[in-house]
């Protein structure tokens, strides 16, 4: 794998149809995951988000550095946040915030299913603003919420050690959940 992300950084635009088949299950287990809480957009299947993860990075304008498997999934997870995103801004453009309401982070997460676009909405700017205090919380923060990864799972794409990803997540949590407080 690490041979195929080295040559889709040198621009071989053939190493990441390569690269799909070897990652597809890992990725659309990532993707089901994050649709099995997303209530209400019916339409959209894992098989379509782990495709449309793939066109982005083949489509993108300058070959994607890939430096890792963790890398890679990391990269993956993100492209999935910001298409639920972009999906969930399109589905509100009609309303433009009416009826918008702050959702305490902790019942997002326990929530077994993402209610409404609003709720995606709201959790991605609070992540986003906590991605300008601190990158790793962030980055953790969305391998859980967004990809529905496991302690584990993080600790590994992330090469950090799992007490670490735990203390991160908790304060992740309580920071997050005073700026979604009402």
């Amino acid at each position: 794998m690490d041979d195929l992300l080295a040559r889709a950084r040198d621009g071989d635009p053939s190493a990441l149809d390569e690269l799909l088949p070897l990652v597809y299950a890992d990725l659309r287990g990532m993707a089901a995951r994050i649709m099995g809480r997303w209530r209400g957009q019916d339409t959209l299947q894992p098989t379509a988000l782990v495709h449309d993860v793939f066109l982005r990075l083949v489509e993108a304008r300058e070959p994607v550095r890939l430096d890792d498997a963790a890398h890679f999934f990391g990269l993956a997870s993100r492209i999935m946040r910001q298409l639920l995103v972009d999906r969930a801004r399109r589905s509100g453009t009609d309303k433009r915030g009416v009826g918008w309401t702050r959702v305490d982070f902790e019942e997002a997460l326990n929530c077994p299913e993402l209610s409404s676009s609003e709720t995606t909405l709201t959790v991605d700017a609070a992540l986003d603003a906590l991605a300008e205090v601190d990158t790793r919380l962030a980055a953790i923060v969305e391998l859980r919420f967004f990809a529905g990864l496991s302690v584990p799972a993080v600790a590994s794409i992330l090469q950090l050690d799992k007490r670490t990803v735990y203390r991160d997540w908790a304060l992740a949590k309580i920071w997050l959940r005073e700026r979604l407080e009402p």
